[in-house]
């Protein structure tokens, strides 16, 4: 592939996983092609919701619950073109890295033998196992705490030992703010750098009129 020494350099989008705790990152998931689009809803969370309190009406209870979902494609083709620098592609197609993102939706083989274990001496309180923390990154102005929700794999092509080496994946993923981490946690931080970016942008925006609206004014 011609590099052009003026191309602009493109970012990838991708995932992000951090120990709660420690705040130390444990891996990076970069995407290997960005998304052609996300699709991004706001469900507004209303104080009133649909109980018709006049009151209530013009309050929040909270940030919106924003859920982000995006297809990503894997395509082994480049690394298959030169098979001696590569040979686990050539043994595995792109199984490792659909192995990596599968990961994300169920707790490690270690969790689960220490509930196992800890069922079999008879612990009363066993707590949930807890996943990473998840950031979604899409470029520096938009880190953001995330859960995943949903997730596919669609396997496109093979080779001859049945290896997928081309796959679409699709990944549903729903933000987690403050009301779902607190203001403490490393994730709320970040949650609320992002709604401030957010705040930054809709600032830079220039005020509309009422003349635009076809109106003289309100009242």
């Amino acid at each position: 592939m011609t590099t052009y020494p003026n191309s602009p350099k493109v970012l990838k989008g991708g995932l992000v996983l951090i120990d709660p705790e420690s705040a130390k990152v444990l891996r990076i998931i970069s995407l290997q092609y960005n998304p052609e689009k996300l699709t991004r809803s706001l469900q507004v969370q209303s104080a009133g919701g649909e109980s018709g309190n006049r009151s209530e009406a013009m309050r929040f209870k909270g940030p919106a619950v924003e859920t982000i979902r995006l297809e990503a494609d894997i395509d082994a083709a480049d690394q298959l073109e030169f098979p001696n620098q590569n040979r686990v592609t050539v043994e595995n197609g792109i199984q490792p890295q659909l192995a990596v993102l599968e990961a994300l939706a169920h707790p490690t083989s270690d969790q689960l033998l220490e509930v196992n274990r800890q069922l079999n001496t008879g612990t009363l309180e066993i707590a949930p196992m807890e996943a990473p923390l998840m950031l979604f990154v899409w470029s520096k102005s938009r880190i953001v705490p995330v859960r995943l929700t949903e997730f596919s794999i669609t396997e496109e092509a093979f080779d001859p030992a049945l290896n997928p080496i081309v796959a679409k994946v699709s990944l549903g993923l729903r933000v987690l703010s403050v009301d779902d981490l607190g203001f403490a946690h490393k994730g709320g931080s970040l949650f609320m750098s992002y709604l401030q970016a957010k705040e930054q942008l809709a600032n830079k925006v220039q005020a509309g009129s009422f003349g635009a609206l076809g109106i003289g004014g309100i009242g």
